[in-house]
């Protein structure tokens, strides 16, 4: 090997090192922004080595801004991936949740600002088109200004505005202020302990009368496929299955979404996560998360 190649492959060595720090420093708002978008860890993750592999190949001389590089490159993938996801969805069996993300275990998610990260604004989001969707995430969890979301959406500031605008609109008209963290913690608690005893009277006190019971387990057996909803309804539906469904369950808190919930373990494996949503009126949503390919990367207190 000539003094030429091994300057040059010393060169190029130094260039990756130097392009795998500039990613890992950047990563962890990468999976953010990912996650925010797709509300699934497993998609979001493969997204970001996809970003990855296009940053190791890319000709990186060429770009000034890598953090605006590799941002704009990860929201326009997760917008493709968004379109393909909702066509998915189509035949999933029941109701569909979102992944949980186990916020304890990651620092930098958890001391993010948590806008767009709770369960109910991920289901909200939902309804948003995939463009309005990156509008907003960027702006409000990780305050892009217009100009900038522009150009990583390829548009214009003023049509931005219109997209976060439609956004906070159409979240706004369907949120509830939510209870402080602690507060929540205490009703999934009090709820737990109702649920477990199928006490009818405490748990219609738990809830607000529009309560609504989705369980995410993609046909899996026992799981109910279609929203409970109502007070009264719940209730008795939690009341019914307390006779054999809490047998041998063992109950473990973890931190998932920026809020706590409980993770049900049967025969030393997780079998689920519940959480609840609260208002100053009540709780108004219980999710059941109880499809094992999303419940994987939650982990739980002894």
């Amino acid at each position: 090997m000539t003094d030429s190649e091994v300057r040059r492959d010393l060169g190029d060595a130094e260039d990756l090192e130097a392009a795998t720090a500039v990613f890992t420093q950047v990563r962890p708002r990468l999976f953010g922004i990912a996650y925010r978008m797709l509300s699934s860890v497993t998609e979001a993750e493969d997204l970001v080595q996809d970003v990855w592999l296009r940053w190791q190949a890319y000709d990186r001389s060429t770009v000034v801004n890598p953090e605006a590089f590799l941002a704009t490159t990860t929201t326009r993938l997760a917008i493709n991936v968004l379109q393909s996801a909702w066509k998915r969805r189509e035949t999933y069996i029941g109701p569909w949740l979102p992944e949980p993300v186990d916020t304890g275990a990651d620092p930098y998610l958890g001391a993010e600002r948590a806008e767009a990260l709770q369960f109910a604004s991920l289901l909200l989001m939902e309804k948003l088109t995939p463009s309005e969707r990156a509008a907003y995430v960027l702006r409000e969890a990780f305050e892009y200004s217009y100009a900038q979301i522009a150009d990583i959406l390829s548009s214009t500031e003023p049509a931005v505005r219109q997209l976060v605008s439609r956004a906070r609109k159409h979240i706004a008209s369907e949120r509830r202020a939510p209870v402080a963290a602690e507060e929540q913690q205490e009703l999934l608690t009090t709820f737990l302990t109702a649920a477990r005893a199928g006490d009818l009277t405490a748990l219609e006190r738990l809830f607000t009368p529009d309560v609504t019971s989705l369980s995410d387990g993609n046909g899996r057996t026992g799981i109910a496929r279609t929203p409970l909803v109502g007070a009264e309804r719940v209730a008795k539906f939690l009341k019914a299955i307390s006779t054999w469904f809490w047998d041998g369950v063992e109950v473990r808190w973890t931190t998932t979404n920026g809020q706590t919930s409980a993770v049900l373990v049967r025969d030393g494996s997780a079998y689920g996560l519940v959480t609840v949503d609260a208002t100053a009126e009540g709780i108004y949503q219980v999710l059941w998360l109880v499809n094992p390919e999303k419940n994987k990367g939650v982990s739980a207190a002894g």
